[in-house]
């Protein structure tokens, strides 16, 4: 399958980043093309980046389908800016990464909670847990104080703030998964998990391998077509 990643912000080395991510448990055979807009925030920090970044990945969307139609896109942010509007439209399924880390870790256990970057985010992830259905199962969303770029320009640091709210959430939460709340975080979950002693959930994994168990599934080409 193709798999078509949409990075939000403008950052090309956390595309990059990603990508790596996603290309460690795509399957063989998955092709992974993973782009950003030019024009969008560096960094998606809350609901005013992510408004003045829709318009930006919308506009990519359109022009990345038209030249090489993907099986599936993936919108590799937590917020999962644009994903609720190109669900609508578009010919493919579309997974946010939050959606996915969620929806992962739903599976796994009763509750869950998430770790992201800054305080900014956290209204907007609760607000897409009620969306998706999941606000009842989400015990909190806790914010790490580890800005976006961060997460690339001091690794060290913002691995030390992230694994303590991780632990945090872990002792203190009644929870039976955390989920990662950051794109950025994407290859710190393995580590943490053991630290923490139940899953964390990094969600540009979840939303590779929930794109890959969607494709070919019966009834969806058809549903496309129609």
């Amino acid at each position: 399958m193709r798999l078509l990643i949409l990075n939000p912000n403008s950052t090309a080395s956390m595309t990059r980043s990603i990508a790596a991510a996603a290309r460690a448990v795509a399957a063989p055979g998955t092709e992974i093309a993973a782009t950003n807009p030019a024009g969008a925030p560096p960094a998606i920090q809350g609901a005013a980046d992510g408004e003045a970044a829709l318009p930006h990945v919308l506009a990519l969307h359109a022009a990345e389908t038209a030249r090489n139609a993907p099986d599936a896109a993936i919108i590799a942010c937590f917020d999962d800016t644009g994903a609720w509007e190109l669900k609508a439209t578009a010919p493919h399924p579309v997974i946010g990464i939050g959606e996915a880390g969620m929806m992962a870790a739903v599976l796994r256990g009763r509750r869950f909670s998430v770790v992201t970057t800054l305080a900014v985010s956290v209204p907007v992830i609760a607000a897409n847990a009620a969306r998706y259905g999941f606000g009842e199962r989400c015990a909190k969303v806790r914010a790490s104080g580890v800005p976006v770029l961060a997460l690339e320009d001091d690794p060290e640091a913002s691995a030390r703030a992230v694994r303590e709210e991780v632990l945090r959430a872990a002792a203190e939460d009644g929870v039976e998964a955390v989920v990662l709340g950051c794109a950025g975080m994407a290859h710190l979950a393995q580590g943490m998990a053991a630290d923490a002693g139940l899953p964390v959930i990094d969600g540009v994994a979840a939303a590779v391998r929930l794109a890959e168990a969607m494709h070919g599934l019966p009834g969806l080409a058809a549903a496309r077509a129609a």
